[in-house]
């Protein structure tokens, strides 16, 4: 630990004795929130996707009732039984709590307000990231340690649990576990629940550090079966496993709305992934998604054969996988680092998936994908309405907007695709606005085709195939069988040939004559003497608008959670001069 880190870590612990106030919070359903909403449809007769219904307020609000303090080798689960509504429990920093705990129901109070158990170190609100700033495992010296001993939760809540926050604790298993089935898990996933009644709800876990060690097969680091429930500025890490699927945050027999906003995620198999099993609760669908400002990322030294490679074989899968989700926003990440392995290496999979055959109402559908960064992948998306022969929705209303894909390259990451878009029967799909950086086919589809397809203002390059579909020729062809109606029009294709695409398409000899402002350091803006500025259909640049794209990326690790606020440090240190350093999330 650096000699500066560890003397603000002293300067917090000495104002355990002195905090006077303690954080709380509210979550509800509210009707409309300031991020992005895009109405600007292109041209066709897609229908844009329907965007969440709900979102939820985490905004804090001070306990009212009693402080219950536990220091090392008190009784937590004790403390967490005689707390009520409004209580906070206070743990020492740094101090261990080796355990399987229970978060248990409580009756409900007339205001909501004050209903909330806050869980959470006893230091001052300053020693902590301030809220909407990132926690990072540099502060793991003063959270307290909450340690499964087993294959089973460090947390996990009862039948109809609810309101309950977790404040800057630190969740992980014990040196020794080497296979854990999860360690925050939020409702239950099994056959047990299987009505809305038991589901828990309004679950806050706030800036903590969640994480396995390098040696653990972890499935996953949440489990969302719940309802109103938000992970918010959490940094989630070292989940993976050897022959089976794992995920950072993976939910699917809760009904949502949830948040998902400013955390660091990494996980083997898929960062997040909502579906992969059947929801036990009737016709439930995880719905009114909020997924935002989050880091998504595979470390390099889990791919076999990598400089660093340190020996574990994980299963990798994507970055992001929907299979039974409906009204999700994903707004403003970055997705980082993906290869083939157990896939074939997209970085994205939306598809809809009666997975055991129990579930037939299962289906994804209404997915606003806008204003992020894709990099480092063997491919681009794939959306795929059907993917096993049990009966289930068709994946419908997906919105690909306004995104960069940079360094999708089938050679380097796996020798298989490179591709863009890979699509089958998925009808009412719309990509517009997207810089792409790839290696192989533009657009990739076969099976059924998908109806009111639609591809405007997109840059990229050709390459060797372009458009191309399962048994036909690239451009025309493909598109007349692959995507009956489709609407392709005032994308930059280089390299390619006009006379094989519909009218009204660019094709320069190379990327280059675009004239990037400076692709060489990653600057992909168009330049001011660029032939493709203000020629979309809609007047704007082809490609990204990178203006929107940074205002989005805003809550991101890369601009938010470098380094603590001067304001905070002023507050804590007075004028000594400290300051955070930087951390990265690697």
């Amino acid at each position: 630990m650096k000699p500066v880190f560890r003397l603000v870590i002293l300067l917090c612990l000495m104002l355990t004795g002195a905090i006077n106030s303690f954080l709380g919070a509210r979550a509800q359903s509210v009707k409309s929130r300031p991020p992005l909403r895009t109405t600007e449809a292109a041209t066709g007769s897609s229908v844009l996707p329907e965007l969440p219904r709900a979102y939820l307020n985490t905004a804090y609000v001070e306990p009212t009732g009693r402080n219950y303090h536990v220091g090392q080798g008190g009784n937590l689960q004790a403390a967490i039984n005689a707390a009520q509504p409004g209580d906070v429990i206070t743990l020492q920093p740094g101090a261990v709590f080796i355990g399987n705990f229970e978060l248990p129901a409580r009756s409900s109070q007339a205001n909501s307000a004050s209903e909330w158990i806050v869980i959470r170190p006893a230091v001052s609100d300053y020693c902590l990231p301030l809220p909407e700033n990132r926690i990072t495992p540099e502060y793991a010296a003063i959270l307290p340690k909450i340690i499964s001993p087993n294959a089973t939760a460090a947390i996990r809540t009862r039948p109809g649990a609810h309101h309950y926050r977790l404040i800057g604790l630190e969740i992980s298993l014990a040196d020794h576990v080497e296979f854990n089935t999860g360690l925050v898990l939020l409702g239950d996933g099994s056959g047990a629940q299987n009505h809305y009644e038991s589901i828990p709800h309004d679950l806050i876990v706030d800036r903590c550090y969640i994480h396995g060690h390098k040696s653990a097969n972890l499935s996953r680091g949440v489990a969302l079966n719940s309802a109103q429930s938000a992970v918010i500025d959490s940094y989630i890490s070292e989940i993976h496993g050897i022959g089976f699927d794992t995920q950072a945050i993976c939910g699917w027999n809760g009904p949502g709305p949830f948040k998902i906003v400013n955390n660091y995620l990494e996980g083997a198999g898929e960062n997040i992934m909502f579906g992969g099993a059947d929801p036990s609760v009737f016709e439930l669908i995880p719905s009114d998604i909020e997924f935002r400002g989050n880091h998504l990322f595979k470390p390099t030294h889990w791919r076999v054969g990598a400089p660093g490679y340190e020996g574990k074989h994980w299963s990798v899968k994507n970055l992001m996988e929907l299979k039974n989700a409906q009204r999700v926003l994903i707004e403003g990440n970055v997705f980082e680092n993906c290869w083939g392995d157990a896939q074939d290496g997209f970085a994205l999979i939306f598809k809809s998936v009666n997975q055991d055959g129990t579930a037939p109402w299962s289906v994804t559908r209404d997915v606003t994908f806008i204003n992020n960064i894709v990099r480092n992948a063997e491919g681009g998306i794939n959306l795929l309405g059907y993917d096993t022969d049990q009966p289930g929705g068709l994946m419908r209303r997906v919105l690909v907007k306004n995104n960069l894909w940079e360094n999708i390259d089938g050679t380097y990451y796996g020798g298989h695709t490179g591709r863009f878009v890979q699509i089958s029967d998925a009808p009412d799909v719309i990509v517009d606005h997207n810089t792409v950086l790839h290696s192989g086919t533009v657009i990739s589809t076969y099976g059924n085709p998908s109806q009111n397809f639609v591809y405007t203002n997109n840059l990229s390059a050709h390459n060797e195939y372009g458009v191309k579909g399962d048994g036909e020729g690239s451009g025309n062809p493909t598109l007349n069988m692959y995507l009956p109606g489709v609407v392709f029009t005032k994308n930059v294709l280089a390299g390619g040939a006009s006379n094989i695409y519909p009218p009204n398409n660019f094709f320069p000899a190379v990327l280059e004559d675009a004239r990037f402002v400076n692709a060489d350091n990653g600057v992909y803006r168009l330049a001011s003497d660029s032939p493709y500025r203000l020629a979309g259909a809609d007047g704007k640049d082809l490609g990204c608008d990178f203006d929107a794209l940074t205002k989005a990326l805003h809550k991101n690790v890369v601009l938010r959670s470098l380094s603590r606020t001067d304001q905070s440090l002023k507050i804590l240190c007075g004028r000594s001069g400290i300051v955070f350093p930087p951390v990265s999330p690697r």
